[in-house]
């Protein structure tokens, strides 16, 4: 059986229902965060990834949206791993906790509610195709202003402007779109960081391009910085740069690192998975799975040995 946390309980997924007049379902103020865990065969252990900087950052965001959440960063990692255990999981997994304000009220505003957070687990899978790679498209949609709805926050009424990008992209026969931000330069995807690739540099928009502070793109630049020893740049990128590019990927929770190898109708490098992005995906799944005892830091496991 699988089970969330709800209201202060732990019960049966299909008993973790909103009323449909809660306050956040109407003007889109939940905050929420998406994590994995990562089950490791020989080890026979499920281990929850960056689980303390997740719940860090959903509490830091929450606050920003006059939510005092009555749960510590610990409380909230025990009461996943009891949900992971309960349910007993034991194989890849997607985790969703969200913050809202439960109140069945009709006012938008953030003052005077009472806030709730749920957990629940989803079986996600690969989200994008992280093997041949994925063709993209810069989208007409403009990123959120940082003095509009923050980009950096996990707001859930600011996902509108990833879902008309998103939707666009694939209406248009691509997996995914790159969105600029209101000064025309290169911000993220949908829901995704991202990187270039040239010679031995790596580039990414820096977090004034009003891009979400990725837990997994922070991870990623220590991986190119101590394990494959290149240099990473923090800074504006024009869109023109993604087309000269020698390597392009997007790094997120769910998109792990996916490789681009398409950009509006034109190849990236030679149009396949280029050599650093590989060298970097394969330190990447071998690290979130337990496989390099160094980066283990990075996990929570799920269940007492």
């Amino acid at each position: 059986m699988e089970y969330a946390f709800f209201e202060g309980r732990i019960v049966p997924v299909e008993e973790a229902n909103i009323n449909i007049k809660t306050n956040s379902f109407h003007y889109g103020t939940a905050v929420f965060e998406g994590i994995r865990a990562y089950w490791n065969e020989k080890e026979q252990q499920l281990y929850i990834l960056f689980a303390r900087e997740h719940y860090l950052r959903l509490l830091k965001n929450a606050k920003a949206m006059f939510m005092e959440i009555p749960y510590t960063v610990d409380e909230l990692v025990e009461i996943t791993k009891e949900i992971l255990r309960k349910s007993e999981i034991k194989w890849d997994v997607y985790i969703r906790p969200i913050a809202y304000f439960k109140d069945l009220a009709l006012t938008p505003k953030l003052l005077g509610f009472t806030p709730e957070v749920a957990i629940y687990t989803y079986n996600f899978g690969r989200y994008l195709d992280t093997s041949e790679g994925i063709k993209v498209k810069v989208s007409s949609w403009r990123r959120n202003d940082d003095n509009s709805i923050p980009s950096r926050w996990k707001v859930a009424g600011a996902y509108v402007n990833s879902a008309l990008a998103k939707t666009e992209a694939l209406l248009a026969g691509y997996d995914e779109a790159i969105m600029l931000n209101q000064h025309g330069f290169v911000a993220e995807g949908s829901g995704e960081n991202i990187f270039l690739i040239r010679g031995r540099k790596a580039i990414t928009p820096s977090y004034s391009e009003h891009i979400l502070e990725g837990i997994t793109r922070s991870a990623i630049i220590k991986l190119l910085q101590k394990e494959l020893v290149v240099e990473v740049e923090e800074r504006p990128v024009a869109r023109s740069e993604l087309y000269t590019a020698d390597e392009l990927f997007m790094t997120g929770t769910a998109a792990e690192v996916t490789p681009i190898v398409e950009v509006d109708n034109r190849k990236v490098g030679d149009g396949k998975v280029g050599p650093m992005t590989k060298e970097l995906q394969e330190l990447y799944f071998n690290a979130v799975r337990g496989n390099i005892e160094r980066y283990k830091v990075w996990l929570t496991p799920v269940y007492e040995k």
